[in-house]
């Protein structure tokens, strides 16, 4: 089958997770992906495998040797996307920064993620998606009243906040590029993913209709949005915020509305 993403290639330069997810989501739709090794023969994988390589192919080229920068910049010639996730200017100083690209194929949508962003105090930081989720005020919501806040993985500040939104940039530089003809720089921040992501609850707490850690309807605080253990020793999600849900739930466990959990 093909996707929506079909005759659109990618040069993904990109390492650990976030960016290779994107990279992956767009060969997912269709895109070919080559993905950059450092090469010495083997690819680029992390402790968990080459799960994020799914539907990728796969070069080695080491970006310190400057044979290697005018080998991929020919490729990037006939490339449509570049994925990169490096600090704020190792590509500029590789040879490979947006106007380097731009001078050999004007076309090519650029696509730059990272943690805080390009520039700013915290641009040249270190981070992982723990601190990108507490700076942007995500972490402090999530969790139990009474506790400290709890780190969901690295959903929301690598892959939904980084990975997801920025394939989703490219392609919306996809779609522009058809109007214009030039490519763009996509510029994708991990901090400010989860802040976007976290939108729906702001507007909430900004409005006075959200509390404390724990104590809201959808973050444990409501006894029919929770996860219970059941007698085989596993666990039930339950989540019957609607009356004729929450209705069918009291009937099937035998209980009534004035009984206390």
């Amino acid at each position: 089958m093909t996707g929506p993403l079909e005759g659109i290639k990618v040069l993904d330069l990109s390492r650990l997770a976030p960016g290779p997810y994107g990279g992956m989501l767009l060969a997912d739709l269709g895109a070919d992906v080559i993905r950059v090794d450092r090469g010495g023969g083997a690819a680029d994988v992390s402790r968990f495998g080459d799960i994020v390589g799914r539907g990728k192919r796969s070069i080695a080229l080491d970006l310190k040797n400057p044979d290697a920068v005018e080998a991929a910049l020919r490729i990037l010639e006939g490339c449509d996307v570049l994925l990169e996730g490096f600090r704020p200017g190792v590509m500029e100083r590789l040879g490979l920064g947006p106007d380097d690209v731009a001078a050999r194929n004007p076309r090519v949508v650029y696509a730059r993620l990272t943690g805080f962003g390009q520039d700013g105090p915290l641009a040249l930081r270190a981070g992982h998606d723990i601190n990108y989720i507490a700076v942007s005020g995500v972490l402090h919501t999530i969790g139990r009243a009474g506790e400290n806040p709890l780190p969901p993985l690295n959903l929301i500040g690598d892959f939904a906040g980084g990975g997801l939104l920025c394939a989703f940039g490219i392609v919306c530089a996809l779609l522009e590029r058809e109007r214009s003809g030039k490519g763009q720089v996509v510029d994708a921040a991990m901090v400010d993913g989860a802040m976007s992501l976290f939108s729906f609850l702001a507007s909430a707490v900004h409005a006075g209709m959200w509390g404390e850690r724990g104590t809201n309807l959808l973050d444990t605080g409501a006894h029919f949005y929770e996860v219970y253990e059941t007698s085989d020793g596993r666990y039930m999600s339950v989540g019957a915020i609607e009356p004729q849900f929450y209705a069918e739930w009291l009937d099937g466990i035998g209980m009534t509305d004035d009984e206390q959990f």
